[in-house]
């Protein structure tokens, strides 16, 4: 599945993991991404969607 949001785009970010002696390795954030079935243009289509997307209405669920 991809790690990115059909909607907004939303990806991946990156940044460091810190141990308690500060030694910092690289990491990834994903996005809470779903796979939900929206209505596009009047036809349902299967999207993956961000969690942030769905809960603000951004989309239509399609029933």
């Amino acid at each position: 599945m991809s790690r990115k949001c059909d909607v907004c785009g939303k990806g991946s970010q990156f940044g460091h993991s810190v141990s308690h002696a500060h030694n910092k390795t690289k990491r990834r954030w994903f996005p809470n991404i779903q796979k939900v079935r929206v209505l596009v243009k009047g036809a349902a289509r299967r999207l993956n969607v961000c969690t942030r997307c769905i809960r603000s209405g951004k989309i239509e669920k399609a029933t």
